[in-house]
């Protein structure tokens, strides 16, 4: 599952204890060696669905962590890409890995909030992976709504989820077990660590998507294996 050079049990313990920022802090050096970072192939497919080199004026990747999305998106970009996480050591990672990936758009990291995000309409394109978990479910409103903010008129967010599956299902139960357990660390340990698994999937995110003022595509079937049972969803913004 890990890499031998990914972190330990008792570096992700540690992790676990902290919070989000301080925790991702922690894990930098070592997050790309391990299963949590979104592979090349699901961003290779994701970019080939968003269009041809050159396509796009500049592009927002939303919890960017160590700057995989961003290195994809360059080759889209004629202007910019902007990788924005809460984390100053992920960001870190990504400035030292990323400086000098294929294509001409500049390369910009920013610290920030995913939740109160410093842009308005200055976007063609955003993006996120992998981050779902790290949102509260009564924050992904506010997420959504940040994100329909930061694009042009025109502009469109994509990223990759899962329907829900039956309630009853092994991947619910032990979802549920999972999420379980974070509650009661979050509620008897401070600060609390945001994770949890199965958010953000369909039918949920058209409706929050639909009600920040964006038109919902989903694409099955675009995704590489073994990743056949995502997918690709394009929300664009009117204009």
């Amino acid at each position: 599952m890990f890499h031998p050079d990914g972190p330990t049990l008792f570096e992700l313990a540690r992790q676990a204890l902290t919070s989000v920022e301080r925790g991702y802090d922690l894990l930098a050096p070592k997050f790309d060696r391990t299963p949590y970072r979104t592979p090349d192939a699901l961003l290779a497919a994701v970019a080939a669905q968003v269009g041809p080199p050159g396509s796009v004026r500049d592009a927002l990747d939303v919890c960017c962590g160590t700057g995989a999305a961003a290195r994809s998106l360059r080759p889209l970009c004629r202007e910019r890409v902007v990788g924005l996480d809460l984390s100053a050591g992920m960001l870190d990672e990504a400035r030292r890995r990323h400086g000098h990936d294929p294509g001409d758009a500049a390369m910009e990291f920013v610290k920030g909030d995913a939740l109160a995000l410093p842009f308005d309409a200055d976007f063609d394109l955003a993006t996120s992976f992998g981050a779902f978990g790290h949102i509260e479910a009564r924050d992904e409103g506010r997420l959504v709504a940040g994100i329909a903010r930061a694009l042009r008129p025109g502009g469109r967010f994509v990223f990759v989820t899962g329907d829900a599956p039956p309630l009853w299902s092994p991947r619910v139960l032990r979802a549920r077990a999972f999420n379980a357990a974070m509650r009661v660390r979050n509620a008897v340990w401070q600060p609390p660590f945001v994770m949890f698994y199965l958010t953000f999937l369909l039918p949920r995110a058209r409706v929050l998507l639909e009600a920040a003022g964006l038109r919902v595509e989903v694409r099955r079937g675009v995704l590489p294996a073994p990743y056949e049972r995502y997918a690709l969803v394009i929300a664009h913004k009117p204009g």
